[in-house]
């Protein structure tokens, strides 16, 4: 019996080649859209899970109360994790992890002992960690032991990459290499271990690791001693003992900081919180910023599920409408079936075998699409997904099993739908498409062009907001300037050198250093407070440490008062300070000119400092515009030991002031690789995971318009066939190739704008919604809503034309000559 429905479902395919390769094709892309966006959700869920305590391990966070404007974070003080180990027995085992925050890239270099040149090259990903953290947290190590790699200072343990980087095909093992780090300082390391990368997702992306003891922030650590109020910068991990109840651990915190940390956060006038969070769930904790690695999003992946259901519906209304309207064809074979003893039950399992049959056919392309398409795909959203026949046999199974659940949601209503023609009537001639079911066909096209007019309007919502971002002016000048890493301490301290050779070149503007630069994060803040103040009355200012030009080459323009300058350097460098307009208001002041001259302090350690405004600069964006511009302060850095350096150039050809820096920078310091990056780019790197969701969206629109389209073709046809005659008949009469378009048009038409009606305002609520991201945003003004509308219009005119000329042009004699 199933091998007779077979050959039944199998001739219906051939005889129905069309509507049969429009049905294929659009259930197998709809079917391949799920598999990679279920891939990239996947992989988004399930960072952390192969780690063998992950179960076990929380990190642990802080939330300060009492300032107004600090978030949830994921840095602890030094002391905290070992504290809150020798208070509660709960917790088994504390790890801490400090991300090199000075610096977005460290310099290596490897003397060979045979002689020759010096190995010398930039790695990122570094951190400093604790010589428990390969203990807690697992790693695939292929030199060394992992319990001990990190027990002595100054020890490292680097990836194998790293490793064939600076010894080839030589075993690393205690091997000795100089590391120059802006936050840990230069300092000689012994390699201990050397992993190969795990492939699966981590937040924890680090290249290279070296032991927390042994510099900068060793010494940092040994003067903070037991504070627990400040020098919040430490990733803290804890292992607790199985079957611990972390809610209960966590009610406890409370009363730990008062006991320990109580006396201080008074004196600096806020309050803070611990909490714990899984870390299974550190990647898609929302409320957590700033984590080791910039975190997931749930919104997104609910957008991008979203679109992949839709994607898949489409599909599978395309297969509904078009089995419906083919209903007139198959209307004797049903009749016949009834008449000679079929069932309404053995119609229906042949129906909905012939729509299983042509989804699992779909279901094989997909397959094919889907490793095609996944080297692109990784390289829009970012990842490393695949999909390995022997390694995800579940997923498979899975994927499979959804495509015969889509045959069968397809195919559902058009079975039931032919099943129940009455024999009498469709072997008499009588059938006619109910007006249920050409009522129902034309909802179905409805909700297709809805789904599509939403993913419009995203896609053009978020190409206006991402035009926005880069074209917003950020109170600074962002073009033209290059950045340079000043790594070493012989490269920090060649800088005053540098800057003079490079200012006599007729190619550059002006040549400004600091510690930090707007686009990266600044790690360095004070809580200052007006004179006859307390520090509970304080407010946080995030802080820079910068030269005399560095305002000047970056263009931030004075509102009062004055910038720093050569001429008052001994008194700038003695406590003088240049706060922006929103430092000025948050501190209380009318106006900045009302600032220039006061005093401001702040206590650390039980001592307390003074500080007099000399300038207010206009508000610029130091960080991207997902954050409203927040209070910031400038000092001079005494001693000038800078981070970056940045040249402000003229117009000209950048390759040959490129090379003009570079010959400068080997002159003075021939021993460094020339590194540098653009301070426009580097800005717009804060926008990456809106422009990952941007080209999803905009190639998932684009392939739901198509599938959409193929449906409205289908349909068109089906339409311009059953009007065939009648079409003959009008021309006959007169009527031009334009009118009997129009004519055909014009149904189709009606549904597409009645779909734009229905669309736009749930557009506009998704999207005013997305937008709340951003502290600064675009408009969704009319203009978005006219645009959709004639892409929708246009799509659809280009779709039906094609039918529709085709029958306005041909020879009434022919669609007549029957009659």
């Amino acid at each position: 019996m199933f091998k007779n429905y077979f050959k039944i479902a199998w001739r219906n395919l051939m005889k129905n080649k069309i509507f049969s390769l429009i049905n294929i094709i659009g259930l197998s892309v709809g079917l391949t859209c799920c598999m990679l966006i279920t891939l990239y959700i996947l992989n988004e869920t399930s960072y952390d899970a192969y780690q063998k305590n992950a179960k076990n391990i929380y990190q642990l966070g802080t939330q300060f109360i009492g300032l107004g404007n600090f978030q949830k974070g994921p840095n602890t003080p030094a002391a905290m994790g070992e504290m809150m180990k020798q208070s509660f027995p709960q917790i088994k085992q504390t790890t801490r992890l400090v991300r090199l925050f000075s610096e977005d890239k460290t310099l290596l270099q490897y003397q060979p002992k045979t002689g020759g040149a010096i190995k010398s090259f930039y790695e990122t990903k570094g951190y400093l960690a604790d010589s428990t953290f390969f203990r807690m947290f697992t790693y695939n190590f292929v030199e060394g032991n992992p319990t001990t790699a990190l027990s002595n200072p100054n020890t490292i343990v680097i990836n194998d990459d790293i490793a064939k980087k600076l010894f080839g095909n030589e075993p690393a093992l205690n091997k000795v290499i100089h590391i120059s780090s802006s936050t840990n300082g230069d300092h000689d390391y012994l390699v201990t271990g050397v992993f190969k990368p795990i492939d699966k997702p981590s937040h924890i992306d680090g290249r290279f690791f070296m032991s927390m003891m042994g510099g900068s922030v060793a010494d940092f650590i040994k003067n903070a001693g037991a504070n627990l109020a400040n020098n919040n910068m430490y990733f803290t991990y804890l292992l607790v003992q199985r079957g611990t109840d972390a809610k209960k651990l966590q009610s406890k915190f409370p009363a730990f900081i008062e006991k320990y940390a109580g006396k201080d956060l008074k004196a600096n006038g806020f309050n803070k919180k611990q909490f714990l969070v899984p870390l299974t769930k550190i990647h898609l904790d929302e409320d957590v910023k700033s984590n080791v690695t910039q975190g997931g999003s749930k919104t997104y992946l609910y957008i991008l599920a979203s679109i992949a259901l839709f994607t898949l519906l489409i599909a599978c209304i395309n297969f509904m409408n078009l089995a419906t309207a083919q209903s007139a064809k198959r209307s004797s074979e049903v009749g016949v079936r009834k008449v000679l003893g079929a069932e309404k039950k053995s119609l229906i399992i042949q129906f909905l075998g012939e729509s299983v049959l042509m989804s699992l056919i779909a279901f094989a392309f997909a397959i094919i699409f889907t490793e095609l398409l996944l080297p692109a795909f990784n390289f829009v959203s970012s990842r490393n997904l695949s999909l390995s026949f022997s390694k995800d046999i579940l997923l498979l199974a899975a994927f499979l099993l959804l495509s015969i659940i889509t045959g069968l949601l397809a195919g559902s209503y058009p079975a039931f739908y032919l099943s129940s023609f009455k024999p009498a009537k469709v072997l008499k001639g009588k059938f006619s498409n109910s007006l249920a079911a050409v009522s129902l066909r034309k909802g179905l096209v409805i909700f297709q062009f809805v789904i599509s007019v939403i993913l419009i309007i995203a896609s053009v919502v978020i190409a206006k907001q991402m035009n926005y971002l880069r074209s917003a002016d950020l109170g600074f000048d962002k073009d033209r300037q290059v950045v340079i890493a000043l790594r070493s301490q012989n490269a920090k301290k060649i800088y005053p050198s540098l800057k003079n050779e490079l200012i006599k070149q007729s190619s550059v503007a002006d040549v400004g250093a600091s510690l930090y630069y707007p686009g990266i994060t600044n790690f360095s803040d004070n809580i200052f407070a007006t004179e006859g103040k307390s520090m509970q009355e304080g407010k946080d200012v995030e802080m820079n440490y910068i030269d005399t030009s560095y305002l000047h080459t970056l263009n931030i323009q004075p509102v009062a008062g004055r910038l720093f300058s050569n001429e008052f350097y001994a008194s700038d460098t003695s406590g003088n300070l240049i706060l922006n307009e929103t430092a000025v208001k948050q501190l209380g002041f009318a106006s900045p000119q009302q600032t220039i001259g006061k005093k401001l302090h702040f206590t650390f350690n039980d001592s307390t400092y003074y500080f007099s405004v000399i300038g207010v600069v206009k508000d610029f964006h130091f960080e991207d515009l997902h954050v409203a511009i927040k209070p910031y302060g400038f000092q001079l850095l005494t001693p000038p030991l800078f981070n970056y350096m940045i040249v402000h150039t003229k117009q000209g050809n950048i390759n040959s002031i490129l090379q003009t820096i570079q010959n400068t920078w080997h002159n003075l310091n021939a021993t460094e690789p020339f590194s540098y990056s653009f301070l426009d780019e580097d800005f717009q790197k804060n926008y990456d995971a809106e422009n990952r969701l941007s080209a999803i969206v905009r190639d998932f629109t684009i392939v739901a318009i198509l599938i959409s389209c193929l449906g409205l073709f289908g349909l068109a046809t089906f339409s311009t066939e059953q009007r065939i005659k009648e079409i003959g008949v009008r021309k006959v009469l007169g009527a031009s190739v334009t009118s009997i378009v129009a004519l055909l048009s014009k149904d189709f038409l009606k549904l597409v704008i009645v779909a734009v009606v229905i669309a736009s305002p749930i557009a506009w609520l998704v999207m005013n919604k997305w937008l709340q991201n951003f502290a600064y945003k675009t408009n969704i003004s009319w203009v978005v809503f006219a645009i959709t509308t004639l892409i929708a219009l246009l799509i659809a005119v280009i779709t039906i034309s094609f039918q529709a000329i085709k029958a306005a042009v041909a020879n009434p004699v022919k669609n007549l000559r029957t009659e």
